[in-house]
């Protein structure tokens, strides 16, 4: 009898699998997201390869960045106003479109600097809108009991996605050139985009909980804010997430610069470094996943930016391109753990009718990614890359020891 009551409680992490419009989304994430990373390692390597240039590679971020810091709110408000799947169906076609664009721009020897400004631009705008659709979509698939499962279930595809997008990177960048990612990933698009139609739920549930029809869309956002100020816990969560990825997210982005000038390996040497950082963050999903009591403690959360910190730090000094891969492997457990702990945290004190604005508050600070990036890139170009990984990693420190010491509300947090 024991054994048949440990059996479900092993197979729970897959809970969220056996409602088919979550395994849709699943499906279309996995392929969606190796995609989007088969496309951004190889955007990365062309500015590079073309300008040779850090501070360009960090104008292409930025350009990528501010539209989500400009235009992220509106998405938010049309996540909660309209179909969620009808609005990723069109920010998914927008996508092939730009990278069917890139990949013609290539081919064609005609890929100019700012041609791909523009381009990162329009893929801003179109990740502002994309964001708080998908993941406000989930709580529509599954009930509330399977919430976290889902969110844990999409977090860690989404990182697995961070193994295997960035190891075929490398490999077609290395026997084929940057266009055939592109190529790649918008040919991926249409899997996506059959996902997202076979999908089907009641209509009339989104109609009853969303925001009110005589609301104009300058209200819902400013409604949708209104409610974020006036929850505190929320407001903290909002606020809590601003370090980490502006400092923390975009060492991702600068992996690219230690392969290319500090370890000197290439296109293949990125995607290694890429990939252990991604496959450390699927270690630190595996992890939460069979310890969820972590992942309702806002202590966990402190805990998990400060490994972080400390990972990042031995990255910088170390000398050794193979513990390189061991130290990234444990930088991304470290973040990947905060991130899991955060989201859940969030997910699980917002309403539906409030969960596109809410997030889309939060997907202000993923525009601080690409700010971020652009910062520390310019550091790197200035000094070196260790000292920008070094600074990224005193500021996260600072950060978190300054939250745990003087943030209660946070420290002592259940849900």
């Amino acid at each position: 009898m024991l054994e048949l009551n440990q059996k479900p409680r092993r197979m729970k992490f897959l809970a969220a699998l056996q409602h088919r419009n979550y395994r849709l989304l699943w499906i279309g994430t996995l392929i969606s997201h190796t995609g989007d990373w088969l496309d951004q390692i190889a955007l990365n390597w062309l500015v590079l390869e073309q300008t040779g240039s850090v501070f360009y590679l960090g104008m292409v971020n930025l350009c990528r960045g501010l539209p989500i810091l400009f235009c992220t709110l509106i998405g938010g408000a049309m996540a909660d106003r309209m179909e969620r799947r009808k609005l990723m169906m069109l920010t998914q076609t927008a996508n092939m479109v730009l990278a069917a664009l890139l990949a013609v721009m290539v081919l064609s020897g005609n890929a100019p600097l700012v041609g791909i400004l523009l381009v990162a631009t329009m893929r801003g705008v179109v990740i502002a809108f994309n964001l708080p659709a998908r993941h406000s979509l989930i709580s529509e698939l599954v009930p509330r009991n399977d919430l976290p499962n889902a969110v844990a279930l999409n977090t860690m595809t989404m990182n697995l996605t961070k193994v295997i997008g960035p190891l075929l990177s490398g490999a077609i960048i290395a026997l084929f050139g940057t266009a055939a990612c592109f190529l790649v990933n918008a040919v991926s698009f249409l899997a996506v985009l059959w996902t997202l139609a076979a999908m089907q739920f009641p209509q009339e549930t989104r109609v009853k909980d969303g925001p009110a029809k005589e609301e104009t869309l300058a209200q819902s956002i400013g409604s949708g804010l209104k409610f974020v100020v006036g929850h505190r816990v929320i407001l903290l969560l909002v606020l809590v997430a601003m370090v980490p990825t502006f400092f923390g997210q975009p060492y991702i982005n600068l992996l690219a610069v230690f392969a290319q000038q500090v370890f000197h390996s290439g296109p293949v040497g990125l995607g290694i470094l890429t990939a252990s950082a991604a496959f450390g963050s699927v270690i630190g999903a595996l992890l939460m996943a069979n310890m969820p009591s972590l992942l309702t403690r806002g202590l966990s959360m402190l805990v998990f930016l400060l490994g972080f910190s400390l990972a990042l730090a031995l990255f910088a000094i170390n000398p050794s391109e193979r513990l390189a891969s061991v130290l990234l492997i444990a930088a991304g457990a470290m973040y990947m753990s905060y991130n899991a702990t955060h989201a859940t945290l969030l997910q699980m004190t917002v309403p539906d009718n409030y969960r596109g604005r809410v997030l889309s508050t939060l997907f202000l600070n993923r525009g601080l990614v690409s700010l971020g990036t652009a910062f520390s890139a310019t550091v790197a170009s200035l000094m070196s890359p260790r000292v920008a990984f070094l600074i990224m990693s005193a500021a996260i420190l600072a950060f978190a020891l300054g939250l745990l010491l003087l943030t209660p509300a946070i420290r002592r947090l259940r849900v």
